[in-house]
């Protein structure tokens, strides 16, 4: 018994009237904000560790 057409229409509909249309697209709008938070949180994190390797591997070789 898997979901049919008519299934997720009405789920949809039940959804936009408990919750209205200017909810769903604040919670969206938030759900978006914390995505390019995480990537940019990632992004920024990356490039310390490789600096942070880089550094630990240049110190652990004799002069």
């Amino acid at each position: 018994m898997g979901l049919s057409f008519w299934h997720i229409i009405i789920v949809v509909i039940v959804v936009v009237l408990l919750f209205g249309r200017g909810k769903i697209s604040d919670l969206m709008g938030d759900v978006a904000k914390g995505i390019k938070s995480f990537k940019k949180g990632m992004s920024d994190e990356q490039p310390s560790d490789n600096k942070d390797s880089k550094d630990k591997d240049q110190n652990s070789k004799p002069h």
